[in-house]
This record gives structure tokens, sequence and C-alpha cells, in this order.
């Protein structure tokens, strides 16, 4: 008896890290990589264009749309850590990711990827319309292939990932039943891909010299060559502006407005871009969200940007 007592109260090992009760739940949360949920923000992009952001239903409707799309991009982080789990276990820092370090069975982001993979179309398909499903199930498609292997297709590779930025800004439009101006498609397709390219160009930069590194950190990188990278996000700045300058001229000025905003909002959108492009050339444009919150002075223009925008959508 006084031995169980002993053992009782002798003090027990600390539980190793990730054994928990909440190891499992938080490892799947972290691995649905939450600090990317903030692109998903892009889905109020065209009805904020065209006007129709802040009604009740456009607000429920949107909310919904953003759930929906950050349950189908979370379900591609979990099938791809899955499938990558070997690779990530021999890389300096996706080691750390839940799977690769084991928080998470491999089964298990399997089924929890799969499950919120089906589930977010079909959920669509029932509260938003049939053509918010279909999007979103192509995104969902598009995206699981790139994982498996367009991630190692040079070319389509940024395509992909843009045309992922394009089917984000389009869905809340889709949702809402709002047409999608020709302009507002083009600036936006050409807006990701300029901050895609740059994202490349800028690890590249910093992997220069070292082929091993790049291959580590994107095996596609080492495809590519800098000058490459630098003509893709050059280009697609220029088109970008040129079809944002055409959209904005092509809207005409307010009828009943103090200042023509719209028109006048170009020179701010010039700006952001050649201020982001100043990161982009240094390769300092790794992600674009900590380029945008670091920078105070990119912040002001885009905060100008979006006041002017605002105006001219409100007829002010």
């Amino acid at each position: 008896m006084a031995d169980r007592t002993a053992l009782l109260e002798r003090p027990q090992p600390p539980r190793p890290p990730g054994t928990g009760s909440l190891a499992l739940p938080l490892g799947l949360l972290k691995t649905a990589r939450p600090r990317q949920w903030v692109k998903n923000v892009l889905v109020v992009a065209a009805p904020a264009a065209a006007g129709e952001l802040f009604s009740r239903h456009s607000l429920v409707q949107l909310a919904l749309v953003f759930a929906l799309f950050t349950a189908a991009a979370s379900a591609v982080y979990l099938i791809n850590d899955a499938r990558d789990a070997e690779a990530d276990r021999a890389h300096p820092t996706k080691c750390r990711r839940p799977v690769a370090a084991g928080q998470v069975p491999v089964a298990v982001a399997y089924a929890a990827g799969g499950l919120l993979a089906v589930l977010a179309p079909v959920a669509a398909a029932v509260l938003c319309t049939p053509l918010t499903a279909g999007l979103l199930a192509a995104y969902v498609v598009m995206q699981l292939a790139y994982c498996v292997s367009l991630k190692h297709v040079l070319v389509v590779d940024l395509a992909v990932v843009t045309t992922g930025f394009l089917m984000r800004a389009m869905i809340g439009g889709v949702a809402l039943g709002i047409p999608l101006s020709r302009w507002f498609l083009i600036t936006t397709g050409f807006g990701a891909l300029f901050m895609v390219a740059a994202k490349r160009y800028s690890e590249a930069v910093q992997m220069s010299g070292s082929a091993e590194k790049l291959g580590a950190t994107r095996a596609l990188l080492t495809e590519y060559t800098t000058g490459y990278l630098r003509f893709v996000w050059q280009l697609a700045a220029g088109v970008a502006v040129l079809a944002y300058c055409l959209w904005a001229m092509e809207s005409g000025g307010t009828a009943n407005g103090l200042l023509p905003w719209r028109q006048l909002s170009m020179a701010a959108f010039v700006l952001a871009v050649l201020r982001y492009a100043v990161f982009a050339d240094r390769g300092t444009a790794g992600e674009p969200e900590d380029v945008v919150l670091r920078d105070r002075a990119l912040a002001v223009i885009g905060l100008v940007w979006i006041a002017m925008y605002a105006l001219a959508v409100a007829d002010w």
C-alpha cells in the first residue's frame, strides 16, 4: 500500500508536445492555414466594385461565401500536407507542420480535407446558387490538380495560382448575381499575376546562388530564371494598370458627385503598383500581406484608393 501511495505521489513526467486532448483539433486548425484566410476577403471585391455591398442580404451571402471558400481552401491545405508529409519531414522548416511532425495523422488530414472538399460545394448548392457551387467545385478540383502535378509544370503553376485569386474575386459577384465587368476581371487577374510573379521572383533572388535551397523552397524555382520572372511581373503590372484605367474611364464621371472620384482613383492605383514594385525589384515581396502591412506608405496609398473608390460608388 505504501509503495502504491509513493507511486501516486511521484511527480509525473510532462506530456510530450502534441499529446494533449486539444492537440489534434489545434493541429488541424494550424494545417488549415488561418493566416491565409485573409485572402478570401477578395470575395467582396465584385460586390464592392458594383456598390452592392451594404444591403443585409448581400452581407449575409458574402459572409456565407467567405466561410465556404475558406472551407474549400482549408481542404486543399489539409490534403496537400497529407500528401507531402514525407517530403516535409526532410525540410528544415516544413518539418514543423502538424502532419509532418506527427501531431495530425496523415489519414485524419486526408479525411478532414476530403470531407471539407465535398461539403463546401454541396453547401454552396443548397445555400447559394448552382453557379456558385460550380465555381467552388472548380476551385477545389483545380487546386487539388495543382497539388498533385500542376505545381511542377512551368508557367502553368503561375496561371493556376493566379486563377485561384481571380475565382475569389469572382465568386462574390456570382453569388449575388452581379454582372462582372471585363475590365474588372482583367485588372484582378493581372494584378494577381503581378503579385504571384513578384513573390516567385523574390524567392528566387533570396535563394540565388544555391540550387539546393531553391529546390527545397519550391522545386520549380530551379526552372525559372530571375530575368523571366521579372519580365512576368513587369508585364502583369503594366496590363493591370492599363485595364484599371480603361475600367475607370469607361465607367464615366459621377453624375452628381463633387469630383470624378473614379478617374482620380487611377492615380492612387498607379502609385500603389509602383510602390509595390519597389519591393518586388528588391526581391523582398515574398508575402503580399506582409508587404502591405509593413510598409506604411503603401498602406496609406491603399486606404486613399479605397476611399476614392467608395466615394465614386456612393456618387458623392
